[in-house]
């Protein structure tokens, strides 16, 4: 007759306080990774996520845009015809 190891609960890992919270919490962790893998899933598919093109710049004011046109004329970069459609385009 074997005695020792496996027989009862106090014996062995898995009979454990520490066994039994190490395996509450691997399945809390696979529970968690499951909700976030269908979270991550259900924005790709709904274009939640960041498009291909490769995410936007983020939107400037109308004193922004008025800056950088500005500053494009300084450096030469566009005309002044250029500039004065700018300024129409952003009703300045």
């Amino acid at each position: 007759m074997m005695t020792g190891y496996g027989q009862g609960l106090g014996w062995g890992m898995m009979g454990s306080w520490f066994g039994w919270f190490v395996m509450l919490l691997f399945a809390l962790l696979v529970f968690v990774g499951v909700i976030l893998l269908v979270i991550w899933a259900a924005r790709a598919s709904s274009g939640g996520g960041q498009s291909v093109a490769g995410p936007t710049p983020p939107l400037t004011g109308h004193d922004d845009a008025v800056a950088i046109a500005r500053k494009r004329l300084a450096s030469g970069e566009i005309t002044p015809e250029q500039f004065d459609e700018i300024m129409r385009a952003l009703g300045g």
